[in-house]
């Protein structure tokens, strides 16, 4: 007896994975760069599932699973044939996921670096609209500090001081972060400081992760620009973006990281320095600030006994 509709047969499925596989095909390759920073930016900043993407193949499944990730989502994959489930692998601990390869582009005259930050900041970052941060933030937070610097400082985001100032790092926090740039024998001035984004999160919460993945462009740039011979992360949310890993701040300090080719440290936030004022928490943070002396061959200035304490 007939029915109202007809049954769906392997052939009508092809046409309709085809007509799926054409429209993926014909998205923008700044779509896919955005898609790339939502997920490094997802996977920083905790979520652990992502919703499956659509490959250009005759066949559709969810991403192979990546050792450093695990995906939530049971894959299913279709071919010319009726559907089948595919059980999924076993999901592995986040660690850390392939990093971008080194800057290949030639280096920079001072000059042309200090002349394509100030256009980056004046042109695209102070009006930036692209996020829901531009809404309540009083001013952008581009970054400051030597155009040729060895030392690029990286914190989470602007604070209410900063959003006032539209300087990094200049409240109680940034105050600590002065005298630990001081501790190795450097001046403000002789390093950059910035943040992974440009704007104050409200109520100074985490950014979130399409934020941080709409804003961190910026921050690549300046790192491209600058080609800094060490990167030093403060605080975890920092690290956790740059390194895309879940570990924690007690496995992360303490030793070298790269990302694209350039040295990289974490160490705790000045903030956090401040809430542990500990000998233990302080005596971490000068270690890892005594690696990245040796590692740029800065002299260890002498410490008096009242500095230790």
């Amino acid at each position: 007896m007939a029915t109202g509709c007809a049954p769906l047969t392997p052939q009508h499925a092809g046409a309709k994975v085809a007509r799926v596989v054409s429209h993926s095909s014909g998205q923008s390759a700044r779509a896919r760069a955005k898609a790339r920073l939502a997920l490094r930016a997802e996977r920083a900043f905790g979520l652990d599932a992502v919703r499956a993407r659509v490959v250009e193949s005759s066949t559709i499944e969810a991403p192979a699973a990546h050792p450093a990730m695990a995906i939530g989502a049971i894959p299913l994959q279709i071919t010319g044939k009726p559907s089948a489930i595919v059980p999924p692998s076993p999901p592995a601990p986040l660690r850390s996921l392939a990093l971008p390869v080194p800057f290949t582009a030639p280096l920079l005259s001072t000059d042309e670096k200090r002349l394509r930050l100030k256009t980056m900041d004046d042109s695209e970052v102070r009006g930036c609209t692209l996020c829901r941060l531009c809404e309540t933030r009083t001013k952008s937070v581009f970054g400051e500090g030597d155009a040729d610097a060895s030392i690029f400082f990286i914190g989470e985001g602007p604070g209410e001081n900063e959003d006032r100032t539209g300087r990094p790092f200049v409240g109680k926090a940034g105050q600590l972060l002065d005298k630990m740039i001081g501790a190795m024998g450097l001046q403000r001035q002789q390093v950059f400081i910035a943040n992974i984004v440009k704007c104050r999160p409200p109520n100074n919460r985490v950014p979130a992760p399409d934020e941080v993945s709409t804003c961190t462009h910026f921050l690549e740039r300046q790192l491209e620009i600058i080609r800094p011979r060490v990167i030093v992360t403060l605080g975890l949310p920092a690290a956790k973006y740059m390194l895309q890993s879940n570990s924690t701040m007690g496995k992360l300090r303490g030793q070298w990281h790269s990302w694209r080719g350039i040295k990289l440290m974490p160490t705790f936030h000045p903030a956090y320095i401040l809430r542990s004022y500990t000998p233990q928490t302080r005596a971490a943070v000068w270690s890892d600030l005594q690696l990245v002396m040796r590692e740029i061959g800065l002299a260890f200035p002498q410490r008096s006994a009242a500095e230790e304490k």
